[in-house]
């Protein structure tokens, strides 16, 4: 951090210690969309982590005046959030996808059994998506410094923090600590209570646990991950078969062994025979629907939101986002979620022609 700005951000801070409301703000704004995305990694759910940093930020207010200023005002923020969403998860079952309740429909099952429509399951606890958007947006002036920001940007890939749900939840934060914050083994067991040898132990059983978890072909879970020009050309062949109810473009799009989930539906299909029997039965512009596809972004990969018009309505309502993971020009994943799965998104909930 250069000197001017941790001079800048002392001064903030002692002010801040001293009842300053407005200056604890300030600075603890600095710090929001990091600790958003911590929590969302905890917790697997964007709506859980936003009423976790307004928690963290409260917790972080009222015990101001115990923070010793032997630590950076972001790890100090970092020990609370990560010891609330423990608590947290203490309380909660583990967020999942279609793909961890059950086996999938596959080419070979009878089309009697996937014709019938699953039931809704909004009970669930699904792993939602994050938007984009809140990664992208500017810092404040004078904010976090680079490599902060970086990590903000970083393993927030679908696969991965689906993989993240699977490990207990002391693990996860072992994991999340050293591998995304970049913490020592010695500063995780601190803020843990735990030893070297046993953060070290818990990080090799949990990067286990990933790496058996993660899909074959999937990009490192470690690794920036940007939009690349392939995927969002992937991405408006994807959006303009949908439009036009192209079902066979669609399935030339993917993978031979991709696969398509629909929560908050407990369904997923296996392979792109499988995907392909579900267009011909229920293609895009079945029963006289239409759609409108927009691009969104949604955590570091291809995404669109599409809008349904049925058959006789004027307006086209948002009823979800296909996140997709592409692989060499091709669709190896699609995810699916339901409009009350994507909150989170600043999206309109109709459009007009």
């Amino acid at each position: 951090m250069p000197a001017d700005h941790g001079e800048e951000e002392g001064a903030v801070l002692a002010a801040a210690r001293a009842g300053d409301h407005a200056a604890f703000a300030a600075l603890s704004e600095r710090y929001r969309r990091l600790l958003r995305a911590h929590c969302y990694r905890m917790l697997g759910s964007f709506d859980e982590a936003e009423d976790m940093v307004q928690e963290v930020l409260l917790r972080a207010w009222r015990g101001r005046e115990g923070f010793q200023g032997r630590s950076l005002f972001r790890t100090w923020l970092y020990c609370i959030a990560t010891n609330a969403c423990l608590n947290a998860l203490e309380r909660a079952p583990p967020r999942v996808l279609p793909q961890d309740l059950g086996p999938p429909v596959t080419a070979s099952t009878p089309a009697s059994q996937a014709r019938s429509t699953p039931p809704w399951a909004p009970e669930v606890p699904w792993l939602q998506p994050f938007p984009d958007d809140l990664l992208d947006a500017e810092p404040p002036a004078d904010a976090v410094p680079a490599d902060a920001v970086v990590e903000a940007r970083e393993t927030i890939a679908l696969a991965f923090l689906a993989a993240l749900q699977h490990l207990p939840p002391r693990q996860r934060a072992v994991l999340i600590l050293s591998d995304v914050v970049g913490w020592s083994a010695a500063e995780v067991a601190e803020l843990l209570e735990l030893t070297v040898p046993s953060v070290t132990s818990a990080l090799q059983r949990a990067r286990s646990t990933l790496r058996a978890r993660f899909p074959a072909g999937a990009p490192d879970p470690s690794a920036g991950a940007q939009v690349t020009g392939r995927e969002r050309a992937a991405l408006k062949v994807f959006m303009d078969a949908w439009e036009q109810g192209d079902a066979a473009e669609l399935t030339r799009l993917l993978r031979e062994d991709a696969r398509w989930a629909m929560p908050p539906a407990p369904l997923w299909f296996d392979g792109r025979a499988a995907i392909a029997n579900m267009l011909a039965l229920f293609p895009p512009r079945w029963q006289g629907r239409e759609f409108r596809m927009a691009p969104v972004g949604a955590n570091r990969q291809p995404a669109v939101a599409a809008y349904l018009r049925r058959h006789g309505e004027a307006v086209f309502r948002l009823s979800g986002i296909h996140v997709l993971r592409v692989s060499d020009g091709q669709i190896a994943e699609i995810t699916t979620f339901s409009a009350e799965l994507c909150a989170g998104f600043r999206l309109p909930s109709t459009l007009t022609d």
